[in-house]
């Protein structure tokens, strides 16, 4: 008899490194690992009884979509963005999310449309409670919002009927919907009924109004980012560091208010 066990199949091998995938994700996008946080890829294997490489499988696959980073003197950590990749993830995002606009418009059932707008008014009510009751927002219930806004925008790109754009549109969004927002942001007040304008058009059949609607949509989110990073446009080589709870850039600052971040300039 063989001293040595069988090969796990592969199907259940890339079962588990899904499953690990699965497990990162969540983490990263609830914030339970903030920016530049390392990730100790043996003791996620034991918090999932598995060995580490399904594990390493699922970080190599979170490193090519942008989530992670790897190097010899940092490990493996949560990767931080420069201002200048998030502009770009935003300007994919605009690609994107027009063309599956365009498709839904032009694709989706009368079923399709009347639910669309219905979880279009859902999302603006739950970022209304939001912004007037700051002082309750939680960190689940800033997840349980950002999850409602994000399916909001994948059941538009479900009525485009193109699988492969609404995957392409799902991994974008791991890039600009997560708990660096929800820090970034604070509680926002969004213009009065602002997805429901957006979903009213995409569901009226007509592909330019569609295609205005959403990249009015997402310009907007773009520009709200970049007020809030201004600090740090200027800057051609900066990178965001973690210091002792504080994020910060080379020449300015990003710094955490009670669970909100705030920006000033520091002199060069």
């Amino acid at each position: 008899m063989s001293k040595h066990p069988d090969p796990i199949p592969a199907r259940e091998e890339g079962d588990l490194a899904e499953r690990a995938y699965r497990y990162i994700l969540d983490r990263i996008l609830r914030g339970v690992w903030p920016l530049g946080a390392e990730i100790n890829r043996r003791k996620i294997a034991a918090d999932l009884g598995v060995s580490v490489l399904p594990v390493s499988e699922a970080l190599q696959r979170l490193e090519q979509e942008l989530l992670v980073e790897s190097g010899r003197r940092v490990g493996t950590r949560i990767r931080i963005p420069t201002p200048q990749e998030i502009r770009g993830f935003c300007i994919v995002r605009e690609a994107l999310e027009t063309q599956a606009a365009r498709l839904f418009a032009e694709r989706a059932s009368a079923t399709e449309r009347r639910d669309i707008v219905s979880l279009a008014a859902e999302v603006d009510r739950l970022y209304e409670e939001n912004a007037e009751h700051p002082e309750q927002a939680t960190e689940a219930s800033l997840h349980q919002l950002r999850l409602s806004h994000r399916n909001f925008h994948l059941r538009i790109a479900d009525g485009s009927s193109c699988p492969y754009l609404r995957q392409q549109i799902e991994k974008n969004q791991h890039l600009v919907f997560n708990s660096f927002y929800d820090k970034l942001f604070g509680a926002r007040r969004l213009p009065k009924n602002w997805h429901v304008s957006m979903a009213e058009s995409v569901a009226s059949g007509h592909v330019d109004d569609a295609d205005q609607a959403t990249r009015k949509h997402v310009r907007h989110h773009l520009e709200e980012i970049m007020y809030r990073l201004e600090p740090y446009l200027s800057l051609d080589h900066g990178r965001i560091s973690l210091d002792h709870g504080r994020i910060s850039l080379d020449h300015g600052r990003i710094s955490l208010d009670h669970g909100r971040i705030t920006t000033d300039r520091l002199a060069p």
